[in-house]
């Protein structure tokens, strides 16, 4: 399938992405998101550098893959509550649509859950290692107690996700297609209903690389204690050592693929440009209104300026 002809940049567009920018170039020690790192992941900074640097396309958040251990919120026995604190969002990723809700109960953190270890790059065995001790849990603890509460810890790795504001229909379009391409089979966007001034916003993700397992409870100690094997822990960590890698290798698809639609997209001078309906250039509605005014004003004083020039 061809790609779409890319048409120019709309100011409202350009205005949100000189923002975002800028909140970017803050330095790492003073910026912070919402992810328990509190700043763009070393492992996806070219990527976003990249795609920042393509005309009509932004990041507004991201995660480079993770391995992540955490304990779940409190759970109420009846009417769960939606935690709308967005300190509490599960998953961390900053603006991501679908992590906004957390239910103190299934799989969520809210409600008092806490993360016990997050990493953003595969997990280093070492020689004699207490890997539940590595994870930030312990094999002692109150069991009794822990199956009362039964407040689950659980182990789970997720594959790069990313969230890029785009100028037009058929930015997203381009970016969408290409990961797909790449293998990021969930991917999709929103803010799609008006053509004449909408800023898709495409998340590229693959959940099928993700996986997820209990492994321990919390007792009254609040204490997180393992209960799988070592072997089992070891299991989970070389599985998602290997999911890494092929993040990794979407990851380059991704962006080869980007690439090569936006450049199919491109004429030798530049974007094409979006015509309106006279055939014209197409114009975004705020530069239309200043410009009609401006010619209005225009004719006003040509018209009051040819009135004083006529003879008497």
């Amino acid at each position: 399938m061809a790609s779409p002809e890319l048409p120019s940049l709309a100011p409202s567009f350009v205005a949100k992405k000189s923002a975002i920018l800028h909140d970017l170039s803050t330095p790492a020690s003073s910026y912070e998101d919402a992810s328990p790192k509190g700043s763009v992941d070393t492992a996806i900074v070219e990527l976003i550098d990249g795609i920042n640097k393509l005309d009509g396309f932004v990041t507004t958040s991201s995660c480079a893959g993770r391995i992540s251990v955490f304990v779940e919120g409190k759970k109420k026995s009846e009417d769960r509550q939606v935690d709308e604190n967005p300190a509490n969002d599960i998953e961390g990723r900053g603006q991501s649509s679908q992590d906004k809700e957390t239910v103190a109960g299934t799989g969520g953190k809210g409600g008092g859950g806490k993360w016990l270890y997050v990493s953003h790059d595969p997990f280093t065995f070492e020689n004699g290692q207490d890997l539940a001790e590595a994870l930030g849990m312990t094999r002692k603890g109150d069991r009794d107690s822990a199956w009362e509460g039964h407040r689950l810890v659980r182990f789970k790795f997720e594959p790069m996700i990313l969230h890029i504001l785009t100028a037009s229909l058929e930015h997203a379009q381009t970016v969408l297609r290409a990961g797909l391409a790449a293998g990021f089979r969930e991917s999709g966007a929103i803010n799609l209903t008006n053509p004449s001034s909408a800023t898709p916003m495409v998340a590229i993700r693959s959940m099928g690389l993700g996986l997820e397992s209990m492994v321990g409870l919390l007792d009254s100690n609040d204490e997180a204690m393992c209960f799988v094997s070592e072997k089992s822990l070891g299991g989970l960590l070389t599985i998602s050592n290997e999911r890494f890698e092929e993040n990794s290798r979407r990851k380059e698809r991704f962006w080869k693929a980007l690439l090569e639609g936006v450049q199919a997209g491109s004429s030798g001078d530049g974007l094409k440009k979006k015509r309106g309906e006279d055939g014209g250039d197409w114009e975004d509605k705020e530069v239309r209104r200043e410009r009609l005014r401006r010619e209005g004003l225009e004719r006003s004083k040509a018209k009051k300026e040819s009135t004083n020039t006529e003879p008497a």
